[in-house]
């Protein structure tokens, strides 16, 4: 026993070492990180560091994830930045103060209430095609928005397509400086993520620049730099109600994005030897994440994946290590706030390039066109969305765009053919790939697929008479094991159907009912009406039947 409590410190003591080293490693990557998306949102690079503290302790308190790391990312940035820049257009300070904490108490209160009223499946309602052509767009917008940062130039901000030319009308403005300083930050740190992936690359990035900006006085020179930043932890503010209305919509679609975003990156980096990502306490975990956050100073939060994958990386083992990067972003808060005021903002926007262009992905666009047409035109219009109506306005499009192609999808089921494999028992729908696969005079065997309901019932009765017409049976077989539930007014189409079939001298068998299906037709009186030799428990049954009556006669 005592040999068991020995091994058991010492995998504690080495657990904790692997956690301490992978806090202080993400730390080194999340807080440049943070501060350039603050600046993304428009606001002060303290609120960065305000978001890398307070939501990160309160995740590490209540989430399911062992190593999720949670703070802001490049996407709630940029939709935080948009409703911002609505509610606040003239970029007061104190305006903006009250502006941000209303928003993330929104935010985190929607998440609150999502897990009261169970609705993590909500995680999974923006398709994977229509998610990659959202963030692709968020991408595009991203880095037009520091491009002028990299130029040493300031622009109106009126929509994408506008901000191009607006970008190009001052491109002979460019400060020379300024773009040489960002050039360098983006070799650099390009550099250095293709050679040692998931360093703290922004770390040093940062340090040199500060380092540069002291050395030769940028400030000086006209090259802008990040400015004054307060050496205190943050302090209280208050939301305010009279923003509630303004800020709700745009406080759902963040709250979407968080959660989507924590959830994905959640389940991304769970060990199969951890306990799963539970949606709704991921929910209230992330919710009073941002509620707690919004009372001092945050922007909105969720969990980020590259930085998760840093702790992953280096070994982290629990939560503990998020503790250690947010004791790091106090620290830093404390001591080294003057110093990363000289922090120059070309390097910032080059720090936010290099991390935002990978929400661009070709071959994810690629590969979905590859596989399937239609969602592939999802992904375009959700891209399109984003940057033609803008990013909030963007995922109204992505959510409609899944729930169009889901109700697409229901609306249009299959209804097959079936044969059998010769000299075996194997039923499938008959295809030009196995030609000669056997049929049955008298018999036709039909396997419908997917829900019945009434928005694809009449299609599927549709389909069902067309190959009646064609293959004229005497027997109609309806291998219903594909059939999973049928909505009450697909039930009234079926026995209306069959009545018409057996109106012209066919006889309905059906095969293969699930038991829910089954108690649905017990319960309309349908199954009494077939009575027991027109239900069989599986196709095979069915065919055997057939092929006995055939034989008898």
């Amino acid at each position: 026993m005592a040999v068991s409590r020995n091994d058991g410190g010492a995998s504690f003591a080495a657990g904790l070492r692997f956690d301490i080293m992978a806090g202080l490693v993400a730390a080194a990557v999340v807080l440049p990180k943070a501060m350039a998306y603050a600046t993304v949102a428009g606001l002060p690079v303290s609120v960065g560091l305000y978001t890398a503290f307070v939501p990160m302790i309160v995740y590490a308190l209540l989430g399911t994830s062992r190593v999720l790391s949670v703070s802001s990312t490049t996407t709630l940035a940029i939709l935080a930045g948009t409703e911002l820049g609505t509610a606040v257009p003239d970029g007061d300070p104190g305006k903006l103060v009250t502006a941000v904490a209303t928003l993330v108490a929104l935010t985190g209160a929607l998440l609150i209430a999502a897990s009261v009223l169970r609705l993590g499946f909500v995680a999974n309602f923006i398709s994977s095609p229509v998610l990659t052509g959202f963030k692709a767009g968020i991408g595009l917008v991203i880095v037009l928005d520091q491009i002028p940062k990299l130029l040493g130039v300031h622009i109106e901000k009126a929509g994408f397509f506008r901000d191009i030319m607006s970008v190009v009308q001052h491109i002979p403005e460019t400060s020379l400086l300024t773009l040489a300083i960002a050039a360098v930050a983006l070799i650099a740190l390009w550099m250095m993520e293709r050679l040692w992936p998931h360093s703290p690359a922004p770390l040093v990035v940062v340090g040199a620049g500060i380092l540069v900006s002291w050395l030769a006085g940028l400030n000086a020179l006209g090259i802008a730099t990040v400015g004054f930043i307060p050496r205190s932890l943050p302090s209280l503010t208050l939301p305010s109600a009279s923003l509630v209305e303004q800020l709700l919509p745009g406080a759902l679609g963040i709250a979407l994005m968080s959660f989507t975003e924590t959830i994905a990156a959640g389940r991304a980096f769970a060990a199969p030897s951890e306990p799963p990502i539970r949606p709704n306490r991921e929910l209230l975990a992330t919710g009073t994440a941002n509620v707690v956050g919004a009372f001092f100073g945050s922007m909105p939060a969720g969990g980020g994946t590259s930085q998760t994958a840093v702790v992953r990386a280096v070994g982290g083992r629990s939560q503990t290590a998020s503790l250690v990067t947010a004791a790091t972003s106090a620290a830093t808060m404390l001591f080294l706030a003057p110093l990363l005021g000289l922090l120059p903002q070309a390097v910032l926007a080059a720090i936010v390039i290099i991390y935002s262009v990978g929400l661009i992905a070709p071959a994810e666009f690629a590969a979905i066109r590859k596989v399937r047409r239609m969602e592939f035109r999802w992904t375009l219009a959700a891209f399109l969305g984003v940057l033609v109506f803008g990013t909030l306005q963007g995922i109204v499009v992505a959510i409609v765009l899944s729930l169009i192609g889901l109700a697409s999808q229901s609306a249009k089921p299959k209804v097959y053919v079936i044969g059998r494999k010769p000299g075996t028992d194997v039923l499938r729908p008959l295809s030009s790939d196995h030609p000669d696969d056997e049929t049955f005079d008298g018999l036709l065997i039909l396997r419908p697929e997917g829900r019945l309901f009434f928005a694809n019932v009449q299609q599927v009765a549709d389909q069902i008479q067309a190959f009646v017409a064609e293959y004229k049976p005497k027997v109609l077989a309806l291998d219903m094991s594909g059939v999973f539930d049928i909505e009450y007014s697909a039930l009234q189409m079926m026995i209306e159907s069959e009545r018409r079939v057996t109106a012209q001298g066919i006889t309905v068998w059906l095969a293969g009912l699930n038991s829910d299906v089954l108690d649905y037709l017990r319960a309309s009186g349908f199954a009494d009406k077939l009575g027991r030799e027109r239900l069989f428990f599986s196709m095979n049954a069915a065919l055997q039947r057939h092929l006995e009556q055939k034989s008898g006669s």
